[in-house]
């Protein structure tokens, strides 16, 4: 389990057939072999790990349904450790299951180095999705700022994109997105009570 709250951004140092090598310092200190991290949003366990870089071994399941197939070695990936049950949770309780890849539709630069950046989501997670409402944005817990059928309006502030890979996307970029769980569970219930 996670909060969306990137602790690091890594460096990706190769992704070869399902191996996948990501180049970080903060992260790297105490996660194990086994340990699971969120990487870009999806939760990966790792399979080897030296001082400065963790490796991950990445399923055909995990290539086909997020963006992580499309990685090459020297982008930048949004890393976080799993929760505590003695951290604060500052996001949202995220778990590393992405549901869809989105598009990055448009960005807006605001004067004040915000910026508006608007993500088109997969047609069948647009029922999940609320205004001011959670969703995780390549890993990064997000407010919904607004909606307009499929496409997810978001505001972020300066520090979201200096601490993150949204400081750096273009539009047309490929993200992975995980709705709330309490709108998963909730979607669930009613369509059971449909029945």
């Amino acid at each position: 389990m996670f909060t969306g709250i990137v602790e690091e951004l890594g460096a990706v140092r190769a992704l070869d057939g399902g191996r996948l090598v990501v180049g970080c310092r903060l992260v790297a200190i105490d996660s194990p072999i086994g340990a699971s991290l969120a990487v870009n949003g999806i939760c990966l366990t790792v399979v080897e790990r030296t001082d400065d870089t963790l490796a991950f071994d990445l399923s055909g399941e995990t290539l086909e349904r997020t963006s992580l197939g499309s990685v090459r070695a020297g982008a930048t990936v949004n890393l976080e450790r799993p929760v505590t049950l003695a951290a604060r949770l500052g996001g949202h309780l995220v778990q590393g299951h992405v549901d869809g890849v989105g598009r990055v539709a448009a960005i807006d630069r605001e004067p004040d180095a915000g910026a508006t950046v608007t993500i088109r989501i997969p047609d069948e997670l647009e029922p999940l999705v609320v205004e001011k409402g959670s969703i995780a944005v390549d890993g990064v817990s997000l407010t919904v700022a607004a909606l307009d059928g499929a496409e997810v309006r978001l505001a972020l502030i300066p520090h979201t994109l200096a601490a993150t890979t949204l400081g750096s996307a273009a539009v047309g970029d490929p993200v992975n997105i995980e709705v709330d769980i309490i709108g998963r569970y909730v979607a669930h219930l009613m369509e059971r009570s449909d029945r």
